[in-house]
């Protein structure tokens, strides 16, 4: 038998993460790298990443960056060379990219449902077919999705974003289902409220941000630490038995 530690200990094991430049990226690359692992974040700004980097790099881990644009698929090849250049193959990928444009239903845009569709649902599958057959060369791997609140039920202007959210959910059994027999198992975080650059909107209205903390069922809105523990669970060898889940850290919100 293991040691419980060991289980959850990720020395050793490689992590890209995208969206990391900031938010649930960022706490999630945090999380990871406390655990042990070297963690290579992407997002589009440079001073950001660099920023969190050397953050990271400044408690005693690993960290790297690599500036990319993930919803340009005709770089994502590239983007994800440059990032094994810095410490191999990934075993782990977290999908935290996202945006959330909040419009009205009668403003919604063809463009830009199709760029929150793309970044939010259509991102994850296709980085992650890049990632997978560097996992299975390794004979391990661990995909970790973000969710949402909207995954499970409608808010206002966020049609295209909740549809995204709750595709991603059946996302990541359809890729559990493809890929767990390999050895890469694939599962959702499913965030509360949180405070965030996505959140910032709801963050500014002190009124909004009390009521939903009192929907919960602790009481609280999340803070970003709140999912440094499911995080390296999900991704380290103690949920090995557990693929195309989604846990909901939001309080118990969705539970009441």
């Amino acid at each position: 038998m293991r040691p419980i530690p060991a289980l959850f200990d990720l020395t050793g094991r490689v992590a890209l993460v995208t969206g990391g430049s900031s938010g649930i990226g960022l706490a999630m690359g945090q999380a990871l790298a406390g655990a042990g692992a070297a963690v290579v974040l992407v997002a589009r700004r440079e001073d950001a990443l660099r920023e969190a980097a050397r953050g990271i790099s400044e408690s005693g881990a690993r960290a790297a960056y690599v500036a990319c644009d993930v919803s340009e698929r005709s770089r994502l090849a590239e983007c994800m060379a440059h990032a094994a250049a810095h410490f191999g193959a990934a075993d782990i990928l977290v999908n935290a990219a996202g945006i959330n444009l909040r419009e009205p239903a009668e403003r919604i845009t063809e463009a830009s449902w199709d760029a929150q569709i793309l970044l939010n649902l259509t991102v994850p599958f296709f980085l992650s077919r890049h990632v997978v057959p560097g996992m299975v060369a390794k004979g391990r791997g661990r995909i970790i999705n973000v969710a949402s609140m909207q995954s499970l039920r409608a808010f206002p202007d966020g049609a295209p974003y909740g549809a995204s959210k709750g595709g991603i959910v059946q996302l990541t059994r359809a890729m559990a289902e493809t890929w767990s027999a390999k050895g890469v198992t694939c599962n959702a975080i499913g965030p509360g409220f949180f405070p965030t650059a996505l959140t910032a909107p709801v963050y500014a209205d002190p009124r909004r941000v009390a009521d939903l903390a009192a929907r919960t069922m602790i009481g609280r809105n999340g803070e970003l630490e709140d999912l440094h523990g499911v995080t390296v669970f999900l991704a380290s060898d103690a949920s090995a038995y557990i693929t195309g889940q989604t846990i909901y850290v939001d309080g118990g919100f969705s539970a009441k």
